[in-house]
């Protein structure tokens, strides 16, 4: 069973940081792009950042201008992990946040390209 699990969210003052993790288990994704959505209560899901397979321009990240310079993506392929460390976090990056695989697009900013999705952890930014 495919399955993708989020941990590390919680309660943060403005201009801290977190690390957030996405363990893969069922298969291999270490040729899947893996990506970061969020979801803002009233607001639609949006891209945060993705990271290509080390087989195509060893894992090529990217990112939304939103998060640019602050977050960063990086896979482990030997532990099936995803990782996405925030920093200078902002009130405005509240939301739940999402780890999703995407077999075929090698990390798109699309949500619609991503196969697997993980339950979300949410993320707190207090001013």
């Amino acid at each position: 069973q495919v399955q993708l699990v989020e941990s590390g969210g919680g309660l943060v003052q403005a201009g801290g940081s977190l690390r957030l993790s996405c363990a893969a288990s069922g298969r291999s994704f270490s040729r899947d792009g893996m990506g970061w959505f969020r979801q803002a209560p009233g607001k639609e899901r949006e891209f945060v950042a993705a990271v290509a397979p080390i087989s195509w321009s060893g894992g090529r990240p990217s990112y939304a201008d939103s998060v640019k310079g602050r977050f960063t993506i990086s896979r482990d392929n030997a532990k099936n992990m995803v990782y996405l460390q925030m920093d200078s976090l902002k009130p405005e990056d509240t939301a739940v946040y999402y780890c999703a695989a995407d077999p075929l697009n090698r990390g798109s900013k699309f949500a619609y390209t991503y196969d697997y999705w993980g339950q979300g952890t949410q993320v707190t930014v207090s001013s």
